[in-house]
């Protein structure tokens, strides 16, 4: 009989949350020893600190100049959703969803806003739809650049058009500081602080190409809009919302905490920098797979496997033996042994996604702390099996 040898070494870190996400390292309280509070964030001081978080935004990601970069209320959520009811309905529209919040995105055209020339592509968990078949063309699209719930990107944006007419409207909040977006395809790009760069929650970045700015000045949709999802006044873009004048207060602390993560990742080399930190990471979960019989990627292709919201399926064979409720029962068997040691936070399936484990390799996440986390899931599995 053989025993199962408990790991030695923990993370350092053991937060592996797909969002929020790990600090930065060497992260504490102090960073925020700068905060603007007390303050009202329209006082120059509190609109020159949010001047700054959108100048930091273009400089890491290397967003166009003559893109427009606005904080919105409600996180990414709200980024997207002030876009969906403001420009769609103009020309019909392409929907591409593979996971959750894509699958939320397509819940919000159809059935609130009811438009009826809307289609839909749609791909199970671990795959994507087929590109091809979207018309970037003539129609606008919508989707996510990083399926944060099941794993898979985009590899590229070469399925989109370049002469077109439409707008691409692209929720890209587990992708943007980790993925490399080409932004002469994109339209409109949103994301959120909690995610990548590991902030704190409730503010949404809203990214806006001219084209994009254009759709806005010249269409208004038959709808009424709310006061939170407004962008423009007499036919002409607010722009105040894009030169740190929010809609709504915004927190003056999440601010500054937004401020240190981006001067960290122009430390680390800015978005060439973190790119290669999230590759990294994930370049030790794919050495692991490959030499383990009981893990495995839940994307089938390599090429549209992210590098930040890394999701595995168990695939042990004495495990997949007993049935699918087995594989659920193993992977939060996992979940909470490794979440009781201390060693990782928060590394369960999203609670729509199969079975299976959601391990958060972005950049503020450290590579040691990844190869120890490996030696534990083993252990996990080994521990899970023994009281099936």
């Amino acid at each position: 009989m053989t025993t199962n040898t408990r790991p030695g070494a923990k993370p350092v870190s053991p937060n592996f949350s797909s969002g929020p996400c790990a600090k930065r390292p060497g992260w504490s309280l102090e960073a925020l020893s700068g905060a603007l509070v007390g303050r009202s964030h329209r006082a120059k001081p509190g609109k020159a600190k949010l001047q700054l978080a959108i100048d930091l935004t273009r400089d890491v990601l290397g967003v166009p100049a003559d893109y427009k970069i606005g904080i919105v209320p409600a996180s990414d959520t709200g980024a997207v959703e002030m876009v969906l009811w403001s420009v769609l309905g103009a020309r019909g529209v392409d929907l591409l969803a593979w996971e959750s919040f894509g699958e939320g995105w397509v819940t919000d055209v159809v059935k609130q806003l009811k438009l009826t020339d809307a289609r839909t592509f749609t791909a199970p968990y671990g795959e994507l739809p087929d590109l091809t078949q979207v018309d970037t063309a003539t129609r606008d699209v919508v989707f996510t650049w990083n399926g944060t719930t099941s794993g898979v990107r985009v590899p590229n944006a070469d399925w989109i058009a370049a002469d077109r007419e439409g707008l691409t409207i692209c929720d890209a909040t587990s992708a943007a500081f980790a993925q490399d977006l080409d932004w002469a395809k994109l339209d409109v790009v949103t994301f959120s602080w909690q995610k990548v760069l590991g902030g704190e929650a409730a503010h949404g970045m809203l990214i806006l190409s001219p084209r994009a700015v254009a759709r806005l000045e010249s269409y208004k949709p038959a709808w009424p809009l709310p006061k939170i999802f407004r962008m423009t006044k007499g036919g002409k873009l607010i722009d105040g919302i894009f030169v740190g004048e929010t809609i709504n207060t915004p927190s003056m602390l999440a601010v500054e905490d937004y401020l240190d993560a981006l001067k960290w990742a122009q430390s680390v080399g800015s978005l060439a920098g973190l790119m290669a930190r999230a590759e990294a990471n994930t370049k030790v979960i794919a050495d692991w797979v490959a030499a383990s019989k009981a893990f495995a990627f839940l994307p089938k292709d390599p090429a549209t496997r992210s590098n930040t919201s890394v999701c595995l399926s168990i695939v042990d064979a004495d495990v997949v033996a007993k049935g699918a409720d087995a594989v659920a029962k193993v992977a939060k068997a996992i979940v909470s042994a490794l979440d009781k040691e201390g060693v990782a936070y928060d590394i369960g399936a999203y609670r729509d996604a199969p079975a299976g484990l959601r391990i958060w390799c972005g950049a503020t996440v450290e590579a040691a702390d990844v190869v120890a986390l490996t030696h534990w899931l083993d252990w996990a599995l080994a521990e899970a099996k023994a009281t099936l």
